[in-house]
């Protein structure tokens, strides 16, 4: 099969949201000898940046979008240990520390940015749900990331958010790194209250707010 057929297909797999197509390409592309940085490049990142542009446009919704994110995030599990294997780096756009605010176990939104992360090449760190202020500068301080993303899903831990900005501060750490902030009831005009980096309202945005910080 011709390297072309590979991409096209690996780009199907992510646009459709299919796991089981996306590893199957991978697997294959890899035993004829493709490269995995080109499996990446020319195929499945095409697809994701392709899904960004749909969804941003309206034409597809979220369910697409977590489906294909799953599907990138497949193909990713055959090829990054291949990368690793051949001392080759993937071109990691940067590091980011994420989770959800303590005394909130809300998952999914947050979930689904941090996919939607890795699948943009981000190195993603997701510590979880209802995360004490202390545990993020603890991760912020051990990884050294160059983004903390933190999610409030309820009204009533949006200050958490604010704690966790001044732990950063009151532990020396707060300019070196940047701060984002997101979630159903959170506003760029609280994220500009509290001192954070910037604001998200779904996880496109947040994939484009990413970048543009680094």
């Amino acid at each position: 099969m011709e390297a072309r057929i590979f991409f096209e297909e690996m780009f199907r797999s992510v646009l459709e949201g299919e796991p089981e197509l996306a590893v199957e390409m991978a697997e294959k592309a890899v035993a004829e000898g493709i490269p995995p940085m080109q499996c990446l490049d020319e195929g499945y990142l095409k697809g994701i940046d392709e899904v960004g542009r749909l969804y941003s446009e309206g034409e597809i919704f979220l369910p697409e979008l977590v489906a294909a994110a799953e599907a990138m995030k497949a193909a990713l599990k055959v090829l990054d240990p291949l990368l690793k294997d051949q001392s080759a780096q993937r071109r990691a756009q940067g590091k980011v520390v994420i989770g959800t605010m303590y005394e909130d176990i809300h998952d999914i939104g947050k979930s689904i940015v941090a996919s939607m992360l890795t699948a943009n090449g981000f190195e993603v760190h997701d510590l979880g749900v209802n995360v004490p202020a202390a545990v993020f500068v603890g991760k912020v301080k051990e990884l050294q990331p160059d983004i903390l993303g933190l999610s409030a899903l309820l009204t009533t831990t949006m200050p958490q958010q604010k704690a966790v900005l001044e732990a950063l501060t009151a532990a020396g750490l707060r300019d070196k790194v940047k701060v984002v902030v997101g979630g159903a009831p959170v506003t760029q005009k609280w994220a500009e209250e509290i001192g954070a980096d910037g604001f998200a309202e779904d996880a496109i945005a947040a994939v484009a707010l990413a970048k543009s910080l680094l």
